[in-house]
């Protein structure tokens, strides 16, 4: 599969976002498309769609929502960061994060976020902090 990419010819950073609220979501795809360099990749509503989805597309970046039904967002970092080394997985939630330090670290995500602060600066700042590669 060819990478994608943007106006100055690097490779875009490709997201999925895993979050059970389809606002969320909504949110998510168009602050990752209104941001230079990324590219919105797919959108799951559990962890047990994640990790399908984490194999077919290969995503560069994960968001993956902290709490959902089934397989939560610490088991889902747990697993992606497992099988997929390669992958930056952030845990974001809308709660406190001062409740999911020790959980967060443990699962292998590289930060955990809150919603509220998710924005265009945010998301470049996640990946020049934790991007595999120079964006």
């Amino acid at each position: 599969m060819e990478a994608a990419t943007h106006d100055d010819g690097h490779p875009s950073v490709t997201v999925l976002t895993v979050d059970d609220q389809d606002v969320f979501r909504r949110v998510a795809h168009d602050v990752i498309v209104a941001t230079p360099g990324f590219e919105s990749v797919g959108e799951v509503c559990s962890g047990e769609e994640a990790l399908a989805a984490v194999d077919s597309l290969h995503p560069d970046l994960v968001l993956l929502d902290l709490r959902m039904p089934g397989i939560g967002g610490v088991e889902a970092a747990r697993r992606i960061t497992a099988s997929h080394p390669e992958t930056v997985v952030v845990l974001i939630s809308i709660e406190d994060l001062e409740n999911f330090g020790s959980d967060a670290e443990a699962s292998g995500a590289a930060t955990l976020v809150r919603k509220q602060d998710f924005g265009p600066s945010l998301l470049q700042t996640i990946w020049q902090e934790h991007g595999t590669r120079a964006a």
